[in-house]
């Protein structure tokens, strides 16, 4: 089983180590995608213009000045890099050792800027979303889509997908019609922030679960035991599973 996360906005670093090793990164098939996609990241975070070109506010200069020292800044794991309300949900720190190890094997991260990533990854942070179209590259899912249809089956290997992406980071690898009959999308009512919680306590419920769910509605059984779930069938030939999830009442 792997379970698809999206990164979020907000990202932390460390002040002192080494720098991102790319040999080091899972998925080293993603590397040349990478290696452009930093670049004209570079570029663009070097323009005056970066906060319209990046969808961002003016405020934030400082997040796109991490930009800049890509290959200089300390590597951090991406289990620290990423923070906000999905990521302190899932409260990686907080898992025992078995489940910190599952993490490590079942999380998948996908990146606008590294493609795909494991929690064990240590990355720079940096400030780019999936919506953006960099110059010279166009919108970055559409970049990433055919990248990431090579490089990630293997990793779900004959096991269950699991995907608590947004829309946005979802259209860079959309569910292949190999792999729709064990793939499901997680669907979670309500505001953005209350979703990102509640996809967070989903993806840390699977990595509680000593055994992998080898089919989809085990999958639904697990996270029945904690959530209110619906379970929806595939629409069509091709379609991947839907999984309503809503945290009970109190």
């Amino acid at each position: 089983m792997i379970v698809l996360l999206p990164p979020s906005e907000s990202k932390t670093g460390r002040r002192r180590g080494r720098p991102v090793d790319p040999d080091a990164l899972s998925f080293p098939e993603l590397a040349e995608t990478r290696r452009r996609v930093a670049v004209a990241l570079r570029q663009v975070s070097l323009s005056p213009e970066a906060p319209a070109l990046l969808g961002v506010s003016p405020n934030l200069l400082d997040d796109i000045a991490r930009n800049l020292v890509l290959d200089s800044a300390p590597a951090t794991p991406a289990a620290e890099v990423y923070t906000g309300v999905l990521y302190d949900a899932l409260d990686l720190a907080g898992l025992d050792p078995g489940a910190r190890r599952r993490a490590a094997r079942r999380l998948l991260v996908v990146s606008a800027l590294y493609g795909a990533v494991r929690p064990t990854d240590r990355i720079a942070p940096y400030r780019l979303a999936m919506g953006v179209s960099l110059p010279g590259l166009g919108p970055l899912a559409t970049l990433w889509r055919p990248v990431l249809a090579d490089a990630l089956p293997a990793a779900a290997g004959s096991g269950v997908v699991v995907d608590c992406r947004s829309a946005a980071y979802a259209a860079a690898w959309p569910a292949p019609r190999s792999l729709a009959q064990r793939w499901v999308q997680v669907r979670v009512p309500g505001a953005s922030h209350f979703a990102k919680h509640t996809r967070g306590l989903v993806a840390r419920r699977l990595c509680l679960e000593p055994s992998a769910p080898r089919s989809v509605p085990d999958v639904a059984a697990v996270l029945g035991r904690s959530f209110a779930v619906v379970l929806h069938e595939p629409a069509g030939a091709g379609r991947p599973w839907v999984l309503d999830v809503a945290a009970p009442p109190r």
